[in-house]
């Protein structure tokens, strides 16, 4: 499979560059991963974003040590509790590792926190990217630009046809502009922005209350899980103590009787 998809870009590259040779075709591209790199306000939210990454990946990892032990002191303890013990610790443990499941799923999965905020991320960048390629593209007569980053593979690519950083440039200069204009807007406009019309403020404030509430209960549910943990903990410490005091109490009898027997 791969073979065919090499000989079919081959096919492709050959063939522009015997029309670029025929009618001066001109071709470019650029390397979205070094762009991105090398955009300060991604480079922030990306650190900002890979922290929260970190503190997931521990959460997961403490989740995990406590299913393991609790794994292991159940094969340890397996024979001193009844049938009906074992098979409740099995359910819990089954539980959490559920849960353990959904909570990687949510933070990781397909549509979870780190694909959204990577989109949330990227996108504006890529949107920036795409108006600026557009701009040389026609300023400078290109045919064709490619994204070597992209899923087109590159079986070469001579380095003096990379435009990434006059595409860095550009954006640079885009974003001076725009933002000395919003500068001369804000000061124009500032009597109207006093005057911010009710709906929007409410808008807002629902948009603001609504992300809130999304994170009360994704925090609420948490803070559930973790206190029925505990209660089941509790509550199976509780029964496991109460056995052994039992068998301690059977097993002090049998030999008080057999004391009194040998008396």
């Amino acid at each position: 499979m791969k073979t065919k998809v090499l000989l079919v870009i081959s096919t492709i590259l050959l063939a522009i560059n015997g029309f670029s040779q025929t009618r001066g075709v001109r071709i470019a591209y650029i390397d979205m991963e070094y762009i991105l790199e090398n955009v300060e306000e991604y480079r922030e939210a990306n650190d900002q974003l890979d922290t929260k990454v970190q503190k997931w990946k521990l959460e997961i990892e403490q989740e995990k040590s406590a299913v393991d032990q609790m794994k292991k002191d159940l094969m340890a303890e397996k024979v001193l509790l009844t049938a009906e013990l074992i098979e409740e610790r099995e359910e819990e443990i089954s539980l959490l590792e559920k849960e353990m499941f959904d909570y990687q799923q949510d933070r990781f999965g397909p549509g979870g926190d780190l694909f959204l905020s990577k989109q949330r991320l990227i996108q504006p960048i890529q949107d920036q990217v795409f108006t600026e390629v557009q701009k040389i593209g026609q300023s400078k007569n290109y045919d064709m630009i490619f994204d070597k980053s992209a899923d087109v593979v590159m079986l070469y690519a001579e380095k003096r046809l990379d435009i990434s950083d006059l595409v860095l440039k550009a954006i640079s200069r885009t974003r001076k502009v725009s933002a000395a204009r919003e500068k001369m807007n804000k000061r124009d406009e500032e009597p109207v922005e006093r005057e911010m019309s009710d709906a929007l403020k409410e808008r807002k404030e629902q948009a603001l209350d609504a992300q809130e509430t999304r994170e009360k209960l994704a925090s609420d549910k948490r803070e559930e899980q973790l206190k029925l943990r505990e209660e089941r903990k509790k509550a199976y410490e509780a029964r496991r103590k109460k056995l052994l005091e039992e068998r301690e109490a059977k097993k002090k009898a049998a030999q008080e009787a057999e004391e009194k027997e040998n008396n």
